[in-house]
């Protein structure tokens, strides 16, 4: 599989088309699909992604259309960087034209909000016969696009399909290392989301760098109780696609989860701000920790701060005066 052959990338936004580049630098043709006609139009008359990669050249440049069969049509590997709660449609738009056997990998963060279904649930109830695998890690797609040193990491079942992949995806800047957990990749990538809401929050309502750690050591105290309720292995949360993932998320104006927080933070409006895969996935995280009987303070404020139920201020309050108890528990 490491051998050049077509990937398709679906999801023309910044991530998509960065991924879609690191897929040319990997040596394969690549096709990009869009649903925007002019995003499709500005890569093919080489002005790039003028709308989510501004003054970013695309150097070799994938091809582009808005067209899911032309995607993928010959493809020996189909990346799937939709967000996450539209992975269903578009699968179930492109299902068609994707052969069986061909691998799926979602690169999209998050659980769908109106079943709870991880991502690689959605994709094996829709697409029987295609193996799948996630991508993720601490990775910025404006660092991706200009080449910058990133390391990430590709999960499936199959060990040996996930060295593979993780073998076609490599290039030189773009390091991709392997595991079979795919539930603990999936479930860091999710909700690492959640706590940069939090960590935003804080840090906007001027609370404090002290603040903003403890809320995001605290947060991965969280994580690790979910992904351990799903099965997952705690060294997968030690690894790139949880803590390097949550200490890059939790910490810079270009993460758009954590941008959101510091817009609730100052009590801006929230309008016209990026997609942020968080606001989607804390409703769905706090019924999944109800439901598993896991204690998971700081999911339940987010979900209640973006409900506009309680602000940052009694959210805070609220963690400070929990009952004291051991660091462990």
């Amino acid at each position: 599989m490491s051998a050049p052959g077509k990937i398709a990338v679906l999801g023309g936004g910044a991530w998509g088309t960065a991924l879609a580049l690191t897929a040319r630098r990997a040596g394969h043709p690549t096709t990009l699909w869009a649903r925007d006609e002019a995003t499709v139009e500005g890569l093919r008359s080489g002005g790039g992604n003028a709308r989510y990669l501004p003054g970013i050249a695309l150097d070799p440049a994938p091809e582009a259309t808005s067209d899911l069969a032309e995607a993928t049509e010959g493809a020996i590997c189909v990346l799937m960087v939709t967000p996450a709660q539209t992975l269903r449609v578009v699968l179930e738009q492109a299902g068609g034209s994707i052969a069986p056997g061909v691998p799926l990998v979602l690169c999209a963060k998050g659980i769908e909000r109106d079943t709870g279904a991880l991502l690689s649930g959605i994709a094996r109830e829709l697409m029987p016969s295609n193996p799948v695998a996630a991508l993720s890690g601490p990775s910025f797609a404006t660092d991706v696009a200009r080449g910058l040193p990133t390391a990430v990491v590709v999960a499936a079942e199959d060990e040996v399909l996930a060295a593979r992949l993780a073998q076609l995806l490599s290039t030189p800047s773009f390091r991709c290392y392997s595991t079979d957990d795919l539930t603990g990749v999936e479930v860091g990538g999710a909700l690492k989301n959640v706590f940069a809401i939090a960590a935003g929050a804080v840090m906007g309502a001027g609370l404090g760098a002290s603040a903003q750690a403890a809320m995001v050591t605290r947060g991965f105290v969280e994580l690790r109780r979910i992904a351990k309720s799903y099965g997952a292995r705690p060294e997968t949360l030690m690894g790139l696609s949880g803590l390097g993932d949550l200490m890059l998320t939790c910490a810079s104006s270009q993460s758009r989860n954590f941008a959101y927080g510091v817009a609730i933070g100052r009590g801006e409006t929230r309008s016209g701000l990026p997609l942020a895969e968080g606001v989607a996935t804390a409703g769905i995280a706090a019924r999944v920790a109800r439901e598993r009987g896991v204690d998971a303070p700081i999911i339940a404020a987010v979900d209640q701060l973006l409900d506009g139920a309680i602000t940052v201020g009694e959210a805070v309050s609220a963690l400070m005066t929990r009952p004291l108890r051991s660091e462990d528990e």
